[in-house]
C-alpha cells in the first residue's frame, strides 16, 4: 500500500507566541529569501548556502503569514532537488515541511510532486484543497540521520503537469530529544505526523515556545463536556515531552458513564500506526486524585487498568492497526467516584525506510561532484535512493546493499578531472563519459573488475596510455579515441577476442 501523508493546515493568521527561551535547536529555514525574517520569536534564515539549484519567488500579499511571502521552486524535468543540511550522526530530527502556492507560475492549481527523505519517498504533496480553502499546507516526519547530512528533497512524479515547479516555502529540522518517540527502531522506520491534538480546546494552536521542539498541537473539541487542571504537569518527566500547557483542558464524562472520542476527526488507511495518549487528573492534588480506567481502541484494549493521577501519565502503542474511523473509548473501573478523563494525543504512520546507498559508494560520488566544476544540478541527497529519483546518468543494483553500477554522462559538456578515488567503485560495470571536456590522466581502473564498458572517447585526457586496463577480465567495449594520449594498448588486450578497442 503506498504511504499516504493526512495534510494538516496552518490559518493565515499571526500565531500568538511568547520570546523563545531556551532557542529551538536545528534549522528554521525561510525558502526563497534574501533575507533572514522574524516570526512569533522564531527567526527563520534564508536558505542560501543549504541548496545548489531552484529559484526564487515572491508573492506580492500581505494577508498571509512573512515565511510564506517567498518560495524556491524547481522548474520541470527529471531529477531530484535538495536541501542538504549538517547534522550529528545518529541525532533524531522533526522535519516539517510548509506549501503556499500562491500562483507564483501564473498558474491556478498547485503542482503535485513527491518530498524524499534521505533514500525515501516520504509523500506525495497535493495542497490543492487547502490552497482552495485558502490555507497552507505542513508536513511532518521523525528521524534519524543516518550520516553527518540530513537530504530533503523535492521530485517531479507521474502527477506532476508540465510546465508545473515543485516548490517549497519553509523548512525547520528540528533537534530532538533522544527520548521521543524512543520505542521506534529509527534504523528501519520513519514517523509521519498524522494528527497531534489538544482535547477539550477550540483555542489557538500550542506551539514554541510552549513546545520546545515547535511541535503544533490543533486544538479538538467534540461534544463530551471539559474539564480544567488544577495541578501543574512537569513536561521532563513524560518521554515525549508534551507541552504543560496541553494538560490545562481534557475531555470527561459522569461517574460511571465510558467516555468515547471519535479522533482523528477523518478516516485513516489501513496501516501501522504510532500511537501516543496523555492522561492528567485534572482535581487538585491529594490522596484521592486520581482516575483508574481501561483504554479501548476499536474495541480493542489498549491499555488495561491505567491508573492517572495529577502528575499525568502517557500510554503508547509503537505499531497499533488502524483502518477508518477511529474510536477511543475510556471505561472506568466500577468503584471510581468521577469519570475518565483525556488531555492530548498523537498519531503517526509508520513508514518503512528504503535505506541508503553503499556509504563507500555515497563517498565516492561526492568527490567525483568536487571533481567536476560542472555537474548535473540534481546531484544531490542519496545517488541511487529512492529507485524513482536517483542522480542524472546513475545506474544502481537493487537489493539489501544498493551499489553504483553505471555512469552514464556523455555529452554533458563537463569540465574537470576523473578523480582516483572512482576506482573504488567496485560494482561499476559501465563507465560512459564520452563527449566531454574532462582534463588530466586516466586514473588505475584495475581494481573495478565487474567494469564491461570504458568510453572516455572525445576529451582532453592526457598522459601515457592506462596499460592496467589490460587486466580487467570482463572488459568488452574501450573507447579512447580523440584525447591526448600517449602510446597505445598493449598486444594482450588487442589480441583479447571478443572485445571493441578503438584509441
Amino acid at each position: 500500500m503506498s504511504t499516504i501523508l493526512w495534510l494538516l493546515s496552518i490559518p493565515f493568521f499571526s500565531l500568538i507566541a511568547c520570546e523563545p527561551s531556551p532557542p529551538i535547536r536545528g534549522y528554521l529555514i525561510n525558502c526563497g529569501s534574501n533575507n533572514d525574517i522574524k516570526q512569533d520569536g522564531i527567526t527563520y534564515k534564508k536558505d542560501e548556502g543549504y541548496t545548489a539549484s531552484g529559484k526564487l519567488a515572491t508573492l506580492n500579499r500581505f494577508d498571509i503569514l512573512p515565511v510564506l511571502t517567498t518560495l524556491r521552486y524547481f522548474p520541470y524535468g527529471p531529477g531530484k532537488h535538495c536541501y542538504e543540511l549538517p547534522v550529528t550522526t545518529g541525532g533524531k530530527f522533526l522535519v516539517r515541511t510548509t506549501y503556499f502556492y500562491g500562483g507564483f507560475d501564473g498558474g491556478n492549481e498547485p503542482p503535485i510532486f513527491d518530498q524524499i527523505i534521505d533514500g525515501t519517498v516520504w509523500s506525495t504533496v497535493n495542497t490543492t484543497d487547502d490552497y482552495k480553502n485558502g490555507l497552507s499546507s505542513y508536513y511532518e516526519i521523525v528521524v534519524t540521520a543516518n550520516d553527518g547530512t540530513l537530504s530533503v528533497c523535492l521530485a517531479c512524479n507521474k502527477n506532476t503537469k508540465s510546465p508545473a515547479s515543485p516548490f517549497i516555502s519553509s523548512l525547520e529540522v528540528i533537534d530532538l530529544d533522544s527520548s521521543l518517540y524512543n520505542s521506534t527502531d529509527f534504523g528501519k522506520y520513519g514517523l509521519i505526523t498524522v494528527i497531534r491534538s489538544n482535547f477539550a480546546s477550540d483555542g489557538d494552536l500550542v506551539r514554541y515556545p510552549d513546545d520546545a521542539f515547535n511541535r503544533y498541537w490543533q486544538p479538538f473539541i467534540d461534544g463530551n463536556p471539559t474539564v480544567e487542571s488544577h495541578a501543574n504537569v512537569t513536561s521532563s518527566e513524560f518521554w515525549n515531552r508534551p507541552p504543560e500547557k496541553v494538560f490545562l483542558s481534557g475531555s470527561t464524562t459522569s461517574r460511571g458513564k465510558n467516555l468515547t472520542i471519535h479522533w482523528p476527526p477523518f478516516s485513516l488507511p489501513a496501516n501501522r500506526y504510532y500511537v501516543a495518549l496523555y492522561f492528567q487528573d485534572n482535581r487538585n492534588t491529594s490522596p484521592y486524585s486520581w482516575r483508574l480506567f481501561t483504554v479501548f481502541i476499536d474495541g480493542e484494549v489498549f491499555y488495561q487498568d491505567l491508573n492517572v493521577t495529577t502528575k499525568g501519565v502517557t500510554v503508547y502503542g509503537t505499531e497499533w492497526p488502524l483502518s477508518g474511523e477511529t474510536e477511543i473509548t475510556l471505561i472506568p473501573r466500577s468503584d471510581m467516584p468521577v469519570g475518565p478523563t483525556i488531555n492530548a494525543g498523537e498519531i503517526f504512520q509508520i513508514l518503512p525506510l528504503s535505506g541508503t546507498t553503499f556509504g563507500g559508494d555515497v563517498m565516492v560520488m561526492q568527490i567525483l561532484k568536487q571533481s567536476l566544476k560542472n555537474p548535473p544540478d540534481d546531484w544531490n541527497g542519496d545517488p541511487c535512493l529512492p529507485k524513482e529519483h536517483p542522480w542524472f546518468g546513475i545506474g544502481c543494483s537493487e537489493g539489501v546493499q544498493v551499489r553504483v553500477t553505471s555512469l552514464n554522462l556523455r555529452g554533458l559538456s563537463l569540465t574537470g578531472t576523473l578523480p582516483k578515488e572512482i576506482a573504488r567503485l567496485t560494482a561499476l560495470k559501465e563507465l560512459r563519459l564520452s563527449t566531454n571536456k574532462l582534463t588530466g590522466p586516466i586514473p588505475d581502473l584495475s581494481p573495478l573488475k565487474a567494469l564491461e564498458i570504458i568510453h572516455l572517447d572525445e576529451n582532453e585526457f592526457e598522459g601515457p596510455f592506462p596499460d592496467a586496463l589490460a587486466t580487467l577480465p570482463n572488459l568488452r567495449e574501450l573507447l579512447l579515441n580523440k584525447n591526448r594520449l600517449s602510446g597505445g594498448p598493449p598486444q594482450n588486450l588487442i589480441d583479447r577476442k571478443g572485445i571493441i578497442i578503438r584509441t
